[in-house]
């Protein structure tokens, strides 16, 4: 039996000591979770053609979007705000992209954080750009693994009861992680909030008109040593995947 092929795209890393010589890349902890689950990640590089990318999209059985940098604020039509400092903007295209592709191919798709973001934007719709101060009563969402642990469980997260997430995770809430300093605001065409943080924010989106289409806005590739339901996650979206 043949494993089931992952398609994640990747982010143009200039963080080496050849700061004029990007990396594609993708981190670890994405590949050791598609892996555990039983599958095969296939890194997608950018800039590629839209004939190329076609290319691909009939190799992979799923497409699973990783956290990274912000979206390009023009993508939804919007100014962009002082604390939008990195965008890659070669990524945000041939996320973009691959994301209307798996909606019309009703491939399965996870988002993770960033990931989210883009589904949403690809979806049609827009973003906060910055919580703390376009966002009213915002908890600290921006907790980032350069000062707290990866696996930190950050704050809760209620599901909604009659949501697939709610069913992956076998429970009403769950404790996330949090590192993100934005988040869905106007929601796109089709998708639909299933999870929100104590503030209102929203930390997941399904699409209930597709097979397999879930969204996270917290990390769960980080948390799958300590928290069973965020394997759960990745399980599910290889049982989608495989069928």
């Amino acid at each position: 039996m043949s494993l089931p092929i992952i398609g994640i795209p990747c982010s143009t890393d200039t963080s080496g000591r050849m700061n004029n010589s990007p990396i594609q890349a993708v981190q670890q902890s994405y590949l050791d979770a598609i892996a555990r689950a039983g599958g095969i990640s296939l890194l997608i590089p950018l800039g590629l053609s839209p004939a190329a990318m076609a290319q691909i999209m009939t190799r992979i059985d799923g497409l699973l979007l990783a956290g990274g940098a912000d979206i390009s604020p023009q993508q939804y039509g919007a100014e962009r705000h002082p604390t939008v400092k990195r965008i890659d903007e070669a990524r945000d295209q041939a996320e973009l992209w691959l994301v209307r592709q798996a909606l019309e191919l009703d491939m399965p798709l996870l988002a993770i954080c960033r990931g989210l973001q883009v589904l949403n934007v690809a979806a049609g719709g827009t973003l906060y750009q910055d919580l703390k101060s376009e966002y009213a009563g915002s908890i600290k969402h921006d907790r980032y693994s350069t000062t707290y642990p990866k696996d930190e469980f950050a704050h809760s997260a209620r599901l909604a009861p009659d949501s697939r997430l709610h069913a992956i995770m076998g429970a009403p809430g769950v404790m996330t992680n949090s590192r993100h300093h934005q988040a869905t605001r106007d929601l796109g065409d089709g998708l639909i909030p299933v999870a929100w943080a104590p503030d209102g924010v929203i930390e997941a989106l399904e699409s209930p008109a597709h097979r397999f289409v879930v969204a996270v806005q917290w990390h769960p590739e980080n948390m799958i040593d300590v928290s069973p339901a965020m394997f759960s996650l990745f399980q599910a979206f290889m049982k989608a995947v495989s069928e």
